[in-house]
């Protein structure tokens, strides 16, 4: 599991690189798709990625409003800090963890019992999903998208 992590972030850290290119107006511009903006879209990925694991250690959630969210620093450094508690957190997964399940009551009213694992398996497929329109997003203004393949990749 810690290796689609890895995965996900170094391919986050790219993207990064990549948004360093563009100006501020090309990284907050409305777009179909996503969560309307490439800026928005990266946040989005780390901010759910922080909120499930936040519900999984039993520790506050980190609430921010989006539109606060401004600069590509802004998502720069939630991104590190956000890195830095779910590394702690799924180095420490072990069996006893595993079998744990996190219990969500929904805005119906209905429980929905989540194991760890499952969760912790969505938090990477959501960010393969939101890089996917990254990519999309790059070959509408002309620019080539960050390679996600990770056959090639070496993950440290």
């Amino acid at each position: 599991m810690v290796d689609m992590f890895l995965y996900n972030w170094q391919i986050r850290e790219e993207w990064f690189d990549w948004c360093e290119t563009l100006s501020n107006e090309e990284l907050v511009k409305k777009r179909i798709g996503g969560t309307g903006s490439i800026l928005h879209n990266l946040y989005h990925v780390i901010d759910c990625e922080q909120i499930w694991i936040n519900q999984m250690q039993g520790t506050p959630v980190i609430v921010n409003d989006i539109n606060n969210i401004i600069t590509l620093n802004d998502v720069k450094i939630f991104s590190d800090r956000t890195k830095t508690e779910t590394l702690h957190f799924i180095k420490s997964f072990n069996v006893e963890t595993n079998e744990k399940v996190l219990v969500l009551k929904r805005k119906d009213g209905s429980i929905k019992s989540l194991p760890y694992e499952k969760v912790l398996r969505h938090i990477t497929a959501h960010e393969i999903h939101h890089i996917g329109q990254l990519s999309v997003w790059s070959r509408d203004i002309g620019l080539n998208p960050i390679s996600s393949d990770l056959i090639f990749r070496e993950l440290v």
